[in-house]
């Protein structure tokens, strides 16, 4: 089975394609792959191109954990990437569907650069306080298509991410999970993010991260609607209108091409019963 890896900012996704397959692509399989000891080694898995009725493309995006993603803004980027590197694409904009929704995407700067229009971002909860543990946090809620919970922070830390992120992650208030950023405002078009994934843990970037908190931050009228985010991995870029529909720009890095022997497969089993193998597939 054949793969390409890139990174967005240090946030590595496979990208499969589906005719690759010879048999269902299970949540064991994806668990596995993304292992960083025993499989290739990725924060996520990207299936695609598939058939799309209202898009010239549809994409499936994993979790190392093996659950599925509605949206990622660092995997659309590479996945926009892969589609340009296979000559699928040019620089003109074409579409992606999600099961988070329909995205736009421009290849820019010979691939190094890939512009998304994530589409609106929906707010929830706005200034709620809660108790995480030791701590009151106050927190903001929002949607990208996929869920956020924007902790509003003096000093975000990869500490503090590690921490409070899978509690927050699990909390009764997201049936579903969600994905947590601890979010310092910097100026008035700066902020800073530390970043608890859903279903991958600490993570260097999030596209899709960047995007709910710098909607955040300009709905509270902390930073005007261009917006710079630096996380651990580097900077996106995100551009806000008064509708909030939120554009992202940023990098993307082809790591290699490879091919997967089907003898990785035979662990599978052990990994999956390993007493220290957490629920990211990582032993812990």
């Amino acid at each position: 089975m054949k793969f390409t890896k890139y990174h967005a900012l240090g946030n590595d996704y496979l990208v499969i394609n589906p005719q690759e397959l010879a048999s269902e692509l299970t949540r064991k399989a994806i668990t596995l792959l993304c292992h960083r000891n025993f499989g290739v080694g990725s924060d996520g898995l990207l299936l695609g191109p598939l058939k799309s009725m209202r898009c010239d493309f549809g994409l499936k995006i994993f979790n190392p954990d093996g659950s599925e993603a509605e949206k990622s803004g660092n995997g659309l980027r590479i996945f926009a990437r892969w589609l340009w590197d296979e000559g699928r694409v040019g620089t003109k904009p074409f579409s992606v569907e999600t099961d988070g929704g329909i995205v736009s995407c421009t290849v820019e700067d010979d691939g190094r650069n890939v512009t998304v229009e994530m589409g609106e971002v929906i707010f929830e909860r706005i200034n709620e306080t809660i108790a995480v543990e030791d701590q009151v946090m106050t927190i903001c809620t929002a949607s990208v298509g996929n869920p956020h919970c924007v902790v509003l922070s003096e000093l975000p830390t990869a500490a503090l991410a590690q921490k409070y992120g899978p509690i927050i992650e699990v909390d009764p208030l997201f049936p579903n999970r969600t994905n947590v950023q601890f979010i310092r405002v910097i100026d008035r078009n700066t902020i800073q993010l530390e970043i608890w994934e859903r279903g991958a843990g600490y993570t260097l970037a999030s596209g899709s991260s960047s995007t709910a908190a710098a909607a955040v931050a300009y709905k509270l009228g902390l930073c005007d609607p261009d917006i710079t985010v630096q996380m651990v991995g580097g900077e996106i870029e995100i551009e806000l209108n008064e509708a909030f529909l939120a554009t992202m720009r940023g990098p993307v890095i082809k790591v290699c091409n490879g091919v997967i022997a089907d003898e990785m497969f035979e662990t599978l089993v052990t990994i999956q019963q390993h007493p220290h193998c957490g629920r990211s597939g990582r032993l812990e």
